[in-house]
This record gives structure tokens, C-alpha cells and sequence, in this order.
């Protein structure tokens, strides 16, 4: 995977979760992390503030996979 498909997948989703990345690109989170720095240090990508948990309540969730990405114009 190269930049411009994570970028590619960003424009075309919008908004989406590490968890959805890792799971789409067969990647690790902190290797997508690291990718997400570059396009986020360009202002193209924020990361959307969330809670501690995923909203469900049931804390089975791993709270760095919950992070939201968003795709920025």
C-alpha cells in the first residue's frame, strides 16, 4: 500500500476508524499511524475527537482502535 491509496480510500469514505483501515489494507495500526501523520502534517486528514470507548458501553473495544480519521477538503 503507497500513500495515494490511503488517501484514495480516506477521500472516497470520508470519515473512518483505524480499525476499519487496518481490517481494509491488511496493515498494522501504528504502520497506518505513521501514514495518517503525513496526510494529517498536510492538512488533508484530522483525527476526530472521540470518548474512551467505542459508545457501546461494553469497554471490549481496544481505544486505539477507535480512532476516526477524517478526509478534509
Amino acid at each position: 500500500m503507497i500513500l495515494s491509496d490511503l488517501r484514495n480510500y480516506l477521500r472516497d469514505k470520508r470519515r473512518v476508524t483505524l480499525n476499519d483501515l487496518v481490517l481494509h489494507f491488511h496493515v498494522d495500526a501504528n504502520a497506518l499511524r505513521g501514514m495518517l501523520a503525513k496526510w494529517i502534517s498536510k492538512g488533508k486528514v484530522r483525527v476526530s475527537p472521540t470518548s474512551g470507548n467505542c459508545g457501546s458501553g461494553c469497554c471490549k473495544c481496544d481505544p486505539l482502535l477507535t480512532e476516526i480519521y477524517e478526509w478534509v477538503d
